[in-house]
């Protein structure tokens, strides 16, 4: 008999998306965008994407695996996206510290991001990289040269509301301007998060005007009052009073931290299948950590209807990249500046070793999934044997051993 994977509760986005997808279609108009998303999900590892048949080399075990959508926002195409993404970071790791911060939206602006997701998230970034390079640059922050960071959109809280923040992962320390120093930063703290916050607040809230006069921005249906010139002034005047939040947590025990740390945020999706416990009743449950209470966990059950609207806020426009490297991280100098760096700090004694993984060796330490293993005995390997279309996949006869549809890690 096959073991398909970790015991869960059985219920999974996909599930709930397809007992409830289309009473939720009836009473909300869906974007295509959505359609799309949705379509990719229900797809995801069944007949329809074709696959292929497993044995292992021991017992002789078999198993039908069939194809990932691979789209970003499934929670079950995740694992292998990140372990490739984390693969390709490794060599770009330097042997000094790394600060993470966070810069979140005050919630007076939600509704008009909701509405203009692309536009926003982009200033959001604009704002956001030019902070920290503003900051970089200065040598009264104690740096004064090139700063090199990742940036990581989320825009989610633990119970599907929206909540626009940043994730920022830094390098302690700056190459200087003319490519000769490396630039340490302090051990303790990066920058001081009342001088970013307030840098952050004006420069965001100055596009965002700036965006308003050109025209560049919509109001539709009830956010109609906040595009009128009255009920802008409003806003903006609320979010000039606000507290914007720069939140940053203590350095990373050295650079394998920050690449199990990056594994944990850059693939997330807005809630993941093993946080689901049940579907019942029209209702879906699931847990989340109450930040209010210290991040106790809780359960919380919503109608499956307002489930499937708060898991659809968070998909991102089409193209849309939610991973930015900037600095001497960003694509166009990050080569150079990284052999730069690396020169120097070899010459002070601090030279870089990279960790060598296979990708199935990167997914074990990371999820602690090893998948070559046989889940039947646990000893032997299982090797391709057949591949299955996406046209002949539905009509497949079940053999002994082997189920019509087994969902893969």
């Amino acid at each position: 008999m096959l073991a398909a994977g970790p015991a869960r509760s059985g219920c999974e986005v996909a599930d709930i998306l397809r007992a409830h997808g289309r009473d939720y279609q009836m009473t909300h108009p869906m974007p295509s965008s959505h359609t799309r998303e949705v379509s990719a999900l229900l797809s995801c590892r069944t007949e329809d994407l074709g696959g292929r048949i497993e044995r292992c080399d021991r017992c002789g075990f078999e198993r039908a695996l069939y194809n990932s959508c691979r789209n970003r926002h499934c929670p079950k195409c995740q694992g292998m996206a990140k372990a490739r993404w984390l693969d390709a970071r490794k060599d770009e790791l330097l042997p000094v510290g790394y600060f993470h911060a966070v810069f979140t939206l005050p919630h007076e602006i939600n509704p008009v991001v909701q509405c203009n997701k692309r536009e926003l998230y982009s200033l959001l970034f604009k704002t956001v990289s030019e902070t920290l390079a503003r900051f970089g640059g200065n040598k009264r922050n104690g740096l004064g040269g090139k700063l090199g960071f990742i940036l990581i959109l989320h825009t989610w809280s633990q119970v599907l509301l929206d909540h626009y923040h940043l994730h920022c992962v830094i390098p302690a320390g700056a190459l200087s301007h003319d490519g000769l120093r490396w630039i340490a930063a302090r051990k303790r703290f990066l920058f001081p998060v009342r001088a970013l916050s307030k840098v952050f607040r004006g420069m965001f809230i100055e596009l965002l005007e700036q965006a308003y006069r050109e025209g560049e921005l919509i109001f539709p249906g009830g956010t109609a009052h906040l595009g009128t010139l009255p009920g802008f002034r409003k806003l903006v005047g609320k979010l000039r009073s606000s507290s914007w939040v720069v939140y940053s947590k203590k350095p990373f025990a050295g650079p394998e931290a920050v690449l199990d740390y990056l594994g944990r945020y850059t693939h997330r999706v807005a809630i993941s299948n093993h946080r689901l416990i049940g579907m019942r009743d029209g209702k879906v449950s699931f847990s989340f950590k109450d930040r209010s209470e210290m991040g106790v966990r809780k359960v919380m059950a919503i109608d499956a209807e307002e489930f499937i609207r708060r898991f659809l806020l968070h998909v991102l426009p089409g193209g849309f990249m939610r991973i930015r490297h900037y600095g001497f991280l960003a694509n166009r100098s990050k080569k150079q500046d990284l052999q730069r760096i690396r020169e120097i700090l070899r010459r002070t004694g601090r030279e870089a070793h990279a960790r060598e993984e296979s990708t199935p060796a990167l997914m074990l330490r990371l999820t602690g999934i090893d998948v070559t293993q046989c889940p039947s005995c646990r000893t032997g390997t299982m090797h391709l044997i057949a591949e299955i279309s996406n046209e002949t996949a539905g009509s497949l006869p079940p053999a002994p051993g082997r189920p019509a549809r087994v969902n893969s890690s």
